[in-house]
């Protein structure tokens, strides 16, 4: 039960509701900025209604001090709906967890939940809240956690070093543009752009992530600037979705005061890009993908992706672990993934899962203490248990990796 409430919750922060109306066949202020010819060698800035920022800070009762990245962008397609949030946070332990938002009528207010289940609070799966508020002339943020003070400061990047901007693109269209109350197909695009560091490397960073934000299986694949990617996929989409609403179309009959055709026509379609972890030479983010297209409920997925910023090198599964490493992995998963379900050590995992013996997934991320396996909803269980995030700890994985990964000294070098 734990493990479900904090799921739904995670997914009602990250996902619109299909429900909400906008303005069709208009993009929004941020999407219209995008999309203007920029100066010749300029910098890319935050798109409007954006930030991304880093802040450290010690939580009540803990004695090691956290760095929390976090990204905002406009919340249901519009920055008239106020913004939205995503946090990763953690330790020198290097476990990484989620933090999400909740609206607030404030501007300046930011209130963020614990949605990972190891930092659900009470015997009902609670969530931990912060509620924070941004300080007068300065990005720190203060508040309470779990309803102890706290402050969070702000951590400017060193001259020069790697950081990243927030891009936001939005649009919709009508399904029937002739129609009065015809339903509405609502696209956005939140996505990162690195900035400063090694010329080389970043460039082709930055190319890898747009290759992961195009959902490229293959390293290599031709790139295309953002604002192109996002054109396509705009286009693309609302191809589809006039397609659907045509081949789907219900003869009009307005019974529910909801419109002729009801709210599983309102499509939706939600990719953003967030931080996960960086330290060092490492970098992990963390690709969110939402779509509605009818049905009871919409599907989601997060794809992680780790780079080695000596080079901007893309780091899959097979970049980090051995051959030998999936024979030993699903006992490491199991005892590391028990805890998360409420299970004791050795019961049957299937009590929980529609698994006995946990699969290995591609779909992984590195942090210097360890490595967090990422299973999509309805891979292993429910949707309404969500996305399984099991992070198993470095001590435990030395033996499997490779070499001359971006890992602090102690790890670097794989046991043989």
């Amino acid at each position: 039960m734990k493990r479900s409430l904090c799921a739904l919750a995670a997914l009602l922060a990250l996902a619109a509701c299909h429900t909400q109306t906008s303005q069709p066949g208009t993009a929004t202020e941020a999407d219209t900025a995008a999309e203007a010819p920029a100066a010749s060698q300029a910098a890319p800035t935050n798109s409007p209604g954006t930030a991304y920022q880093v802040y450290r800070a010690l939580l009540p009762g803990q004695a090691d001090s956290i760095t929390l990245h976090l990204v905002s962008a406009p919340r249901s397609f519009s920055e008239a709906q106020g913004t939205s949030s995503y946090g990763s946070y953690y330790t020198s332990d290097g476990h990484p967890y989620s933090l999400m938002s909740q609206p607030s009528a404030a501007p300046d207010s930011v209130i963020l939940f614990d949605s990972s289940p190891e930092k659900a609070v009470g015997p009902s799966g609670d969530n931990l809240f912060w509620r924070l508020h941004r300080q007068p002339g300065r990005a720190d943020l203060a508040g309470t956690v779990g309803g102890q003070p706290v402050r969070l400061r702000a951590v400017a990047p060193a001259a020069g070093a790697l950081t990243f901007v927030v891009r936001y693109f939005a649009d919709s269209a009508a399904a029937f543009p002739k129609e009065a109350k015809s339903p509405v197909g609502r696209i956005s695009v939140q996505a990162l752009v690195p900035l400063g560091g090694e010329e080389k490397p970043r460039i082709a960073l930055e190319n890898n992530m747009l290759r992961d934000l195009r959902g490229d299986t293959l390293d290599g694949l031709p790139t295309m600037p953002l604002v192109m990617l996002y054109k396509q996929q705009r286009r693309q989409f609302f191809q589809d979705y006039r397609q659907d609403a045509t081949d789907s179309r219900p003869a009009p009959a307005d019974t529910a005061g909801i419109g002729p055709f009801g709210i599983g026509m309102n499509y939706e379609d939600q990719t953003a890009t967030y931080v996960l972890y960086q330290q060092g030479n490492l970098l992990s983010l963390g690709f969110f993908h939402y779509n509605f297209s009818g049905g009871a409920h919409g599907n989601y997925s997060l794809m992680p992706a780790s780079y080695d910023l000596r080079t901007g090198r893309r780091l899959r599964y097979n970049d980090i672990f051995r051959p030998t490493a999936a024979q030993q992995l699903p006992s490491l998963l199991g005892q590391a993934v028990r805890p998360l379900l409420g299970l004791r050590p050795g019961e049957p995992l299937d009590k929980q899962l529609f698994v006995s013996k946990m699969p290995v997934t591609h779909q992984v991320f590195l942090t210097a203490g360890g490595a967090v396996f990422v299973y999509q909803p309805y891979e292993i269980a429910s949707y309404a248990q969500g996305e399984i995030h099991v992070f198993v700890p470095l001590a435990s994985l030395r033996p499997l990796l490779r070499e001359d990964l971006p890992l602090p000294a102690a790890a670097n070098v794989a046991a043989r």
